[in-house]
C-alpha cells in the first residue's frame, strides 16, 4: 500500500498543473452550494434583524418594498415625499437624497440616534445646522475624524442651475453598530434641506443688489455671494422660506408604547388615500420566502452543474488511465500486481478528491469571511 501511494503521489506531483485544475473544478464545484447557502443564510439574519428592530414605517403610498429599502438602508428610490406634518406623533423623521460621494446623507431627528442605539465615540453630537456625524466604517475607510469636512455629491454634475456642494462640519463619529448605520452620514432635517436648496445663506443684500421685492423678500441679483458653508459667522444669515411643516421627508419610524397604540396607527393610516403604514417585519419575510425560493432553484441549478462536473472528472480519469495502459502493462511485466495497480488508480482519484475537499473547504471559509461585506454590496 505504501508503494502504491508512492507512485500515485509522484504522479500527481508529476503532472501538478493537470492536477490542481482537475481539483480546483471539483472543489469550486462542492463549494459554490454551499458558499451560497452561507451567503443566504447571512443575508436572511440580516435583513431580519434590521426589520425586527423597527416596528412600523410611514411613507407615501407606492411600493412598500422601496419604502422599506428607504428608511432601512438608506436606499435612494422612487418615492414621492412625504410632508413633515404627516409624520405621526412621536415619529422619526429620516429624508434620505443625497449623497457625499457614495455615502449616503441621512437627515433626521436626535432621537434616531437612541432608537439604534447609536453613541458617538468620538467627539460630539451634532449641535447645528451644517454639522453631521458619520458611520464608523465610513470614518474608518475615509479617515474621517472631529473637525473634518465633507461635501455632499450633487445630483446633476453639469446642472449649473441646480444645488451646490454644501460643505459639512464632522462634529463626531458614531459607533459601530454593524448595519447600514457604519456607512451613513448623519445630519438634522435642517441640514438636508439646505443641501435640497430649500434654504439659503448669503451675504447681506445692499440696495443695489435688490432687483425688485415680492411678498416682503427682496429678490436679489447674481452678484449676492450665496454661502455653501454654514460657520458660526455667518449661521444667522442663514434663513428658510415657508411653513416648514409642508418640507419633504422620505420616511418616518414609528415606534408606538404598546400594541394597542400600534394597532390604532395602523388603522387610522390604513384610511389614508396618500400615506401608507407597513411592518417591516412581514414585508420582510415574505421577500425571504421569495430568496428562499430562488436559493432553491440556484441549488438545483448547482447541482445539475456539479454533477456535469463530476461526469466530465470520471471521463478525465478514465482517458488518462487509458493513455497510460502501457505504463501499467511495463509495469505488470516488472512484478507489480494487478491489485497494487488498481490501488494506485484509486489512490490518485482519492488524492485528487483531498485537494478538491481542501479547495472547497477554504472557498467556504472564505464566503463566511467575506459574507458581511457582500451583504453590504448587495443591499
Amino acid at each position: 500500500m505504501t508503494a502504491a501511494l508512492h507512485l500515485a503521489l509522484r504522479y500527481v506531483l508529476r503532472h501538478r498543473v493537470q492536477s490542481l485544475l482537475l481539483a480546483s473544478a471539483l472543489g469550486l464545484v462542492v463549494a459554490l452550494p454551499l458558499c451560497l447557502r452561507v451567503l443566504v443564510r447571512h443575508a436572511q439574519a440580516e435583513l431580519r434583524s434590521r426589520a425586527a428592530s423597527t416596528p412600523q414605517i410611514v411613507g407615501t403610498r407606492g411600493s412598500a418594498l422601496d419604502l422599506m429599502m428607504t428608511a432601512l438602508y438608506f436606499k435612494k428610490e422612487n418615492l414621492a415625499s412625504l410632508k413633515l406634518n404627516e409624520v405621526p406623533a412621536g415619529g422619526i423623521p429620516l429624508h434620505v437624497r443625497f449623497e457625499a460621494q457614495g455615502a449616503p446623507i441621512v437627515g433626521t431627528a436626535l432621537e434616531y440616534f437612541g432608537f439604534r442605539g447609536l453613541r458617538v465615540a468620538a467627539g460630539k453630537q451634532i449641535t447645528r445646522l451644517g454639522d453631521c456625524v458619520v458611520g464608523a466604517r465610513l470614518a474608518r475607510e475615509r479617515g474621517l475624524k472631529p473637525g473634518d469636512a465633507v461635501f455632499s455629491t450633487p445630483e446633476q454634475t453639469f446642472d449649473m442651475a441646480g444645488t451646490y456642494p454644501l460643505k459639512m462640519r464632522v462634529t463626531g463619529v458614531l459607533t459601530a453598530n454593524g448595519t447600514p448605520d457604519d456607512d451613513a452620514v448623519f445630519c438634522d432635517l435642517k441640514t438636508a434641506w439646505l443641501i435640497e436648496g430649500r434654504a439659503h445663506g448669503h451675504d447681506d443684500v445692499k440696495g443695489t443688489d435688490v432687483l425688485k421685492q415680492e411678498d416682503h423678500n427682496s429678490v436679489a441679483n447674481a452678484a449676492v455671494r450665496m454661502f455653501q458653508e454654514v460657520t458660526d459667522a455667518n449661521l444667522n444669515s442663514f434663513h428658510f422660506h415657508g411653513d416648514l411643516g409642508d418640507y419633504p421627508v422620505s420616511a418616518a419610524i414609528v415606534v408606538p408604547p404598546d400594541a394597542k397604540t400600534e394597532a390604532l396607527v395602523a388603522g387610522d393610516y390604513a384610511r389614508s388615500k396618500t400615506a401608507q403604514l407597513i411592518r417591516p417585519r412581514d414585508d420582510m419575510e415574505g421577500l425571504l420566502t421569495q430568496l428562499v425560493r430562488l436559493e432553491g432553484f440556484a441549488a438545483a441549478m448547482l447541482l445539475t452543474t456539479a454533477g456535469a462536473a463530476l461526469f466530465v472528472s470520471a471521463l478525465v480519469f478514465a482517458l488518462s488511465f487509458r493513455l497510460r495502459k502501457r505504463e501499467f502493462t511495463t509495469l505488470e511485466d516488472i512484478g507489480v500486481s494487478r491489485v497494487s495497480l488498481l490501488s494506485v488508480k484509486t489512490l490518485e482519484i482519492g488524492l485528487i478528491a483531498l485537494f478538491a475537499l481542501v479547495i472547497a473547504s477554504a472557498l467556504y471559509a472564505l464566503a463566511i469571511w467575506a459574507a458581511p461585506a457582500v451583504m453590504r454590496l448587495a443591499v
